[in-house]
């Protein structure tokens, strides 16, 4: 029988353990993506990381021979369970090999640290929440995933599924490419209505980035206030992804929408560095910082852009804003020499927002699940 050790984390040393983990997991693995290990660093560190001002997680990791060999974190996000009113515990960076024994033990040690603070249930998997890296990869497993998607062996599933979780929730994304045209009627629907609403569509002006993230995180707190698993923004936090955001920023790609001089929506869509990531493996010096400005800044090699944000304040939706956003975006994207789009995530039963897609000529080509389980 194979013997593990599962111990919290608790030091600079067993950080690098846990950040390592995926590494030997997809060392064989063509699609998986490497985040850089600096960066990871700077996630976990509660000083740094404002999802530590308001909430918690312990992190553990499995040893096999005193080498990492699975890891698992659980999470208290008391801004989730304020907003919603539940007593929710989180499990997130979920890794382990086909082994079932493991994963139970994982789960079951994720389980132990939100009972033990009150916690009635566990759903996961959430990379701290639902405004970072949420969810398994339930279907496109040949592809790889896009900035900030997650990707995981089939596996996982099967493994969540035998230690006796249920689906919670799936997650569509979408893709567009070039070779596609959105519909005739719908620019005409679109034009229409910018004119009935009196609607101005705008980039993001990165002169006066500040007053620009405060109307669009009042739009994105109140847009979103009703989705499924929304956890609104604090200040800090936007700020802290902003910071990071602005280094990839294409403001071409960031739209904010007024009607009648009001703030009504915003979309963004950053390009997808994921590929050149890759070449990366992790690591940022010597040569990652290198291969990072050689294929951004000069051989502008990104092909393909993710629209990883959208919100339509409330007394705006239904109105067509949606189809204006993804219009623009997808002119500016061909006019910069952008191929493709993915669309994520959307949720399986926001059927406006899947129709919104359906009707520009998107199509669904991955799924995520995010999995449950009473404790």
């Amino acid at each position: 029988m194979t013997q593990y050790s599962i111990k919290e984390v608790l030091n600079k040393s067993d950080i690098d353990d846990f950040i390592r983990v995926p590494f030997s997991i997809y060392k064989n693995n063509p699609f998986w993506v490497p985040q850089l290990i600096s960066e990871s660093r700077k996630f976990f560190d509660k000083s740094k990381n404002p999802f530590f001002l308001h909430s918690d997680a312990k992190l553990f990791i499995a040893r096999k021979n005193n080498h990492p060999v699975g890891r698992i974190a659980g999470i208290i996000n008391n801004r989730h369970n304020e907003f919603h009113n539940e007593k929710t515990g989180f499990f997130g960076f979920f890794d382990c090999p086909d082994d079932l024994g493991l994963a139970n033990d994982l789960f079951e040690v994720a389980t132990s640290y939100v009972k033990a603070n009150g916690m009635t249930k566990l759903l996961g998997p959430a990379n701290f929440s639902s405004n970072d890296e949420w969810a398994f990869l339930a279907d496109g497993f040949d592809k790889m995933p896009v900035f900030m998607m997650p990707y995981n062996p089939p596996y996982y599933l099967e493994l969540a599924e035998k230690c006796g979780f249920v689906k919670a929730k799936d997650l569509l994304a979408y893709f567009l490419d070039n070779t596609k045209q959105i519909p005739s009627n719908v620019i005409r629907i679109a034009d229409l209505i910018r004119k009935k609403e009196n609607i101005e569509v705008r980039t993001i002006d990165l002169s006066n980035f500040k007053k620009e993230l405060k109307i669009v995180r009042e739009i994105y707190n109140a847009a979103w206030s009703k989705n499924w698993g929304f956890v609104p923004m604090t200040e800090e936090e936007i700020l802290h992804t902003a910071d990071d955001f602005k280094k990839i920023i294409d403001p071409d790609l960031v739209f904010i929408a007024f009607s009648n001089g009001e703030p009504a929506g915003f979309s963004l869509s950053l390009p997808d560095l994921n590929p050149i990531f890759k070449m990366m493996n992790g690591k940022l010096f010597p040569f990652g910082l290198f291969k990072f400005i050689w294929h951004t800044k000069i051989k502008k090699s990104v092909k393909g852009v993710r629209t990883l944000a959208m919100g339509i304040v409330h007394k705006y939706q239904k109105r067509g804003i949606d189809n204006i956003f993804y219009i623009d975006t997808y002119r500016n994207g061909l006019r910069k020499g952008y191929k493709w789009g993915e669309l994520s995530w959307i949720l399986e039963d926001n059927t406006l927002m899947n129709r919104a897609l359906e009707m520009i000529g998107s199509k669904p080509y991955k799924r995520y699940r995010l999995y449950e389980k009473n404790i």
